[in-house]
């Protein structure tokens, strides 16, 4: 099993979400995912001021393998991208959890709670 950092927070689409001192969260993609998905080749980023419901359709991350979507962790407006990643999108790969993807200002900072702990996401990866 691969490495779950404690102080994320994960969706069972195999996104991570950190919350930043501004009550903004980082969103990217774990280590489970980018290790099915092998060489990632392209980012498709989402556009700043878009307005997120949770679980909407984000951006897609394409590799040698697949193509994968990006879903929303929760509602809220996007709030920056990770331009680095349009042109050096293997950095996903070398450190998913240094690798942020987009900031989302979260409409209810609360709904945090709904989403999985490391454990919890590590069990969703076995079953």
């Amino acid at each position: 099993m691969s490495h779950t950092p404690a102080d994320l927070h994960y969706t069972d689409s195999h996104s991570w979400a950190r919350l930043e001192a501004d009550g903004s969260l980082s969103v990217g993609i774990t280590d489970h995912a980018q290790t099915s998905l092998g060489d990632v080749v392209f980012v498709e980023l989402p556009e700043p001021g878009r307005r997120l419901s949770a679980g909407e359709q984000v951006g897609v991350v394409e590799s040698v393998k697949t193509a994968s979507d990006i879903y929303a962790p929760l509602a809220g407006t996007i709030t920056a991208v990770n331009e680095a990643l349009a042109d050096a999108p293997e950095r996903i790969n070398e450190d998913p959890y240094g690798q942020w993807i987009y900031r989302l200002q979260p409409d209810d900072l609360g709904a945090l709670q709904t989403l999985l702990d490391a454990a919890g996401y590590q069990a969703s990866c076995v079953g």
